[in-house]
């Protein structure tokens, strides 16, 4: 399975051509649109999330709401081209009034016009905008519905926002509390008090024209063994996600299980010792490799947390220069968010759902879900 998505940030709509989607899922539109809304919500959003009411039109791949195995088009219009439309019609425009000609710094303006030769950044960060991540999620959420057929679940929350982290012990096997938390939370936190605390550090940040980050993770239930492999670097699950988070726009660091925290012990701290039941066959007490080992799923629970930098639009701008008269001049300034974490948790949790679909059609056989799912059932002896 493979997807590619187009669109831009101020453009008619963003697209997404699904391919080699097995046959015979039921798709439950509603539920796609349930998680769209779940990444426009979030505390130190933007204005951009009041003018946009992302719903996906599906065009092809499915009928009477089954996949066909056909590619499956998804497209999600974008509300605010009616106020962009003259600065962006394809054909012909007003290109002068809406020129960016001062990059950003931490942002692809200023690499993306070296990179593709141009004196106007608008036709950069129209491309390279977070806008795009809202087709993912639909894709994302297009594959959770594959994904649940085999009972597979996936959940995310908010771990830290700034210098605020959570300290508040859980458990994985609290799916309950991550409900609840993508239901009550603005910021998708399991912890009334450490939500109160992230709230402020944002809160500081919008005060001084500033931006803030933080840490998400998405924890990945009933995955069964055997998705993945060792034998090619390219086929190993964890570097598959690893790819699929590190693409997100402001993600700067992926950790899977303990993740950096292994390199701070000894081996005997951080392995996870092997048992056997005659009933439940092999587990473990542990989980500090976070489901993966050697590039396979072990069955454990997949736990994956990402780091995402500060949004690089500040409304107290940084230093930079302009690029036709090389002369210094402030950071130019997009509508943009304070906060961005609690949505990037929801486009992780769809980068991962696809990675995890694409691997399991991969294990199964996908051309048709009916016959994966006889092949689930031999496999791991289920009925």
């Amino acid at each position: 399975m493979r997807f590619l998505d187009a669109g831009e940030t101020h453009g008619k709509a963003l697209i997404a051509i699904v391919e080699g989607f097995p046959a015979h899922v039921k798709i439950d539109i509603e539920n796609i649109n349930r998680i769209l809304q779940l990444r426009q919500r979030g505390y130190g959003r933007g204005k951009r999330m009041e003018i946009e009411k992302d719903r996906v039109t599906i065009l092809s791949g499915i009928r009477n709401s089954f996949t066909t195995g056909a590619p499956i088009t998804l497209m999600i219009e974008n509300r605010d081209y009616e106020n962009w439309k003259s600065f962006m019609d394809a054909m012909q425009c007003d290109v002068d009034t809406k020129k960016v000609t001062v990059p950003r710094p931490g942002h692809a303006d200023l690499a993306g016009c070296l990179k593709y030769e141009f004196d106007d950044a608008r036709n950069v960060l129209e491309r390279a905008s977070a806008r795009e991540t809202a087709i993912r999620v639909a894709v994302g959420a297009l594959c959770e519905e594959l994904l649940k057929m085999f009972g597979i679940k996936l959940y995310n929350h908010v771990v830290e926002i700034g210098r605020v982290r959570l300290t508040k012990s859980y458990s994985f096997d609290d799916t309950e509390l991550f409900e609840h938390a993508l239901s009550s939370s603005e910021l998708f936190c399991i912890d009334k008090e450490a939500e109160i605390q992230m709230k402020q550090e944002i809160d500081i940040a919008r005060q001084i024209g500033d931006s803030v980050g933080g840490v998400a993770e998405v924890i990945c239930k009933n995955v069964p063994y055997g998705l993945g492999s060792h034998v090619h670097w390219d086929r190993r699950l964890d570097a598959q996600i690893a790819q699929a988070v590190m693409s997100i726009q402001s993600v700067k660091g992926v950790e899977i299980g303990l993740g950096f925290e292994a390199a701070r012990r000894f081996g005997s701290e951080v392995h996870d010792e092997i048992y056997y039941d005659d009933k439940i066959g092999f587990y473990r007490k542990t989980n500090n490799a976070g489901g993966i080992e050697g590039g396979i799923s072990n069955g454990m629970d997949i736990v994956v947390r990402a780091a995402f930098k500060p949004i690089p639009t500040l409304y107290k701008p940084l230093k930079s220069v302009d690029i036709r008269t090389f002369q210094p001049a402030e950071a130019a300034v997009e509508r943009s968010d304070i906060c961005a974490v609690p949505a990037g948790s929801i486009v992780m949790r769809a980068a991962v759902a696809y990675v995890l679909a694409n691997v399991l059609i991969e294990r199964l056989g996908g051309d048709s879900a009916k016959t994966m799912l006889e092949t689930f059932k031999r496999i791991y002896n289920k009925e």
